[in-house]
């Protein structure tokens, strides 16, 4: 014990709000941190959470509860990172884009009010993850009153762009906001692939007060790997559709993706790809995925948000929903304990998180280094005073 406490106590602490079944925590604590408060709302995502974490030694606090009735008291006063994957449904394309104050996104306010109420031991780095739909949100004004929220508190801002697709084979791309009480003032390269074009103007924006870090580039982003993340399944497997509803299947497919799959049929080996259900002119379709690479995932609540897993080649053609153990593995987090998970449960849980390898990323060559004070920084816009 003394040795795990030795550990621990050399590990900054982490307040990670909004926390979902822990995939943030996965990548901080991988990153070097020690996640010791969290909070979430969805008892299936507690369920699936406590189910995988061993807290039993009472390190770590999690308050089950809507995050407005948290209290500035329940907190750690001594963290030195608060990350906040706040929700995304009135933001992300797929949702209603009613903006930042907006249903169940306004929950972002309940996490700056906690920031604020913490006073001067608010961590001196904070963390907004979201999707990439924040940036065009009314107009860009989402984003911009979201940095300004952090600046109010005395944070500067750095806003990146980053696809999981760069770490694991699923497109999934994030918004993170990186606020920094302190960035150092040394000069460094202002523009990198982690901040596109469509990012440039919150940094031009003179009422904000942002920095961009010199960060080491990115993985390239990968062309192929879905495959090897298949769970294997034997072909009598009944998880596999029947043969009326493959046919159903193939049948909605557009001709250019019936040649793509005839063709992936025919040939020597197994493939695999996956598959969405749309609706085009009124009707549901599905529509096949031309590379090795999964689309993103989402919460599954609806047939047309679950994907679906295609097995081609050796002249045979089956399909079947996506398995939770894909959906983990597809999110950096093969080894999760499904062990008590619903499937519904677990499908929903891993479309509404963040992915793992994106997070440890992030923490190994940003965050902690910000944390250490030791990463170079170019500061630009205008400083406000810290709350």
């Amino acid at each position: 014990m003394p040795d795990i406490v030795k550990l621990n106590s050399a590990r900054p602490k982490v307040l990670e709000f909004f926390a979902g079944i822990g995939l943030a925590r996965i990548g901080l604590e991988r990153g070097g941190f020690r996640v010791a408060w969290a909070n979430d709302y969805e008892q299936d995502k507690w369920d699936l959470y406590r189910n995988h974490f061993d807290d039993e030694s009472g390190d770590h606090k999690f308050a089950l509860g809507d995050i407005s009735q948290v209290s500035v008291s329940d907190l750690p006063r001594d963290a030195s990172l608060a990350w906040g994957s706040s929700p995304c449904t009135d933001l992300s394309l797929a949702g209603s884009r009613g903006g930042l104050r907006a249903g169940e996104s306004n929950a972002f306010w309940q996490y700056i009010r906690l920031l604020e109420e913490l006073g001067e031991d608010r961590p001196e780095v904070a963390v907004l993850e979201n999707v990439v739909g924040l940036a065009t949100s009314h107009g860009g004004d989402d984003l911009a009153a979201a940095v300004r929220a952090f600046n109010d508190l005395g944070y500067s801002v750095d806003v990146l762009a980053i696809d999981a697709r760069r770490f694991i084979p699923q497109s999934r791309p994030r918004l993170f906001l990186v606020g920094a009480l302190n960035p150092p003032m040394d000069t460094a390269e202002p523009n990198s692939e982690l901040r596109p074009d469509w990012l440039q103007a919150v940094y031009g924006d003179p009422t904000l007060r942002t920095h961009r870090a010199a960060l080491p580039a990115p993985p390239a982003p990968l062309l192929e790997g879905f495959g090897e993340l298949v769970e294997a399944m034997p072909v009598g497997d009944e998880r596999w559709w029947g043969a009326e509803r493959t046919e159903a299947f193939v049948n909605s497919l557009a001709p250019v993706q019936l040649e793509r799959i005839a063709a992936m049929r025919r040939s020597p080996g197994v493939k695999y790809r996956t598959a969405y259900r749309r609706t085009r002119n009124g009707v549901p379709v599905w529509e096949v995925r031309p590379d090795d690479i999964s689309g993103c995932l989402r919460t599954a609540r609806g047939g047309s948000s679950k994907q679906a897993v295609v097995k081609l080649g050796n002249r045979r053609l089956q399909v079947r929903w996506m398995t939770p153990l894909e959906y983990a593995r597809l999110m950096g987090a093969g080894d999760y304990d499904l062990s008590a998970a619903r499937t519904n449960q677990a499908l929903f849980a891993f479309g509404d998180a963040v992915a793992v390898p994106a997070v440890s990323w992030l923490a190994e060559n940003y965050l902690m280094p910000l944390v250490r004070g030791q990463l170079d920084v170019a500061v630009s816009g205008v400083a406000s005073a810290r709350g």
